[in-house]
């Protein structure tokens, strides 16, 4: 059995996956509905291992830490591939979560 915390980590891999499938399907026909269904399964996939985490880590760590890797990685493939601002206030925002994500870690 691997640590809950690499199943978490995974799970929050997947959970970026969606935001982006969703921001390419703005294409047509078989474009649209690949990133949709690769939106989904991502879905799918971050659900499933978040589950498996949730297992043996306390609720409130696993969804707080879940989703601030998937703010994170959003956040990140943002700006280096949609243009999104990179500001200061949004800059210190991520950088916030990112803190509360590594205390939470330290907890446990």
């Amino acid at each position: 059995m691997h640590s809950p915390w690499v199943y978490l980590i995974i799970a929050g891999i997947f959970e970026v996956g969606w935001p982006l499938g969703f921001k390419l399907a703005h294409g047509s026909g078989l474009q649209r509905f690949s990133f949709i269904l690769f939106a989904v399964i991502c879905m799918a996939l971050s659900g499933f291992f978040l589950y498996i985490a949730q297992k043996h880590l306390p609720i409130g760590t696993a969804y707080a830490v879940w989703t601030g890797i998937g703010t994170l990685g959003a956040f990140s493939i943002g700006i280096l591939f949609f243009d999104d601002e990179l500001s200061l206030l949004r800059t210190l925002g991520v950088l916030l979560i990112l803190g509360g994500v590594i205390a939470l870690k330290a907890s446990q």
